[in-house]
């Protein structure tokens, strides 16, 4: 990805290269703005997730490598991709005591036979040794994909109820939610949403790249 060369999925000039988000963000979902108080939406509407990380725009080698990994079956690069999620964990630590990553409906997941959210979870766990529970929040609406909405309240409406946690694994917990993409934050809150419900008492959310 990026230069074309052989060797690593995405060599070491490249990684140097990738853009990061930056501050100033929103300090809830980790919007970019050009200032660091809350962003219009996150001023709007309350939620429960304690707050969303995303590490690079969704463009470039980063789109091109998430897409290989999402839909042309090349598992092989979460490795790649999570030591990119360490490299920012270093720098900016985020609580949490267990990884949890987004579930595909049971559907989606056998259409795809792998849910790319729990390969980056599994990699990330052996690199910061923190145990992933990717069978506890499981998805129960099969909803259309999170990109054909246009709007935030068609996100929102699209993943409403669309998760619960089907045991008390994760009660007292503090959660490190993972996904690759952070489009509106719709699906993450959806998430947390249900996680407190199970008995997390804090959510975090962090994804690889952010829709801007």
């Amino acid at each position: 990805m990026g230069c074309g060369c052989m060797g690593e999925f995405i060599c070491l000039e490249c990684r140097r290269k990738l853009p990061r988000l930056a501050p100033p963000l929103c300090p809830k979902c980790g919007k970019p703005q050009t200032h660091g108080l809350l962003c219009a939406n996150c001023w709007r509407e309350p939620s429960q997730i304690d707050g969303i990380r995303s590490i690079f725009p969704f463009e470039g080698a980063v789109r091109q490598a998430i897409y290989e990994l999402k839909y042309y079956n090349l598992k092989a690069i979460s490795a790649n991709l999570a030591e990119l999620l360490v490299d920012y964990l270093k720098v900016n630590p985020l609580p949490g005591e267990v990884l949890v990553p987004v579930p595909l409906h049971p559907k989606r997941l056998k259409e795809r036979g792998y849910n790319h959210s729990s390969l980056l979870s599994r990699e990330l766990g052996k690199l910061i040794n923190l145990a992933v529970v990717d069978n506890c929040l499981v998805r129960l609406k099969h909803s259309l994909p999170q990109a054909r909405a246009k709007t935030v309240t068609e996100r929102r409406r699209n993943v409403a109820n669309a998760f619960f946690c089907q045991d008390t694994r994760l009660k007292g917990k503090q959660v490190l939610l993972i996904d690759d993409v952070c489009t509106s934050g719709a699906t993450l809150e959806a998430c947390a949403v249900a996680l407190k419900n199970g008995g997390a008492i804090w959510v975090w959310g962090l994804t690889l790249a952010r829709e801007i």
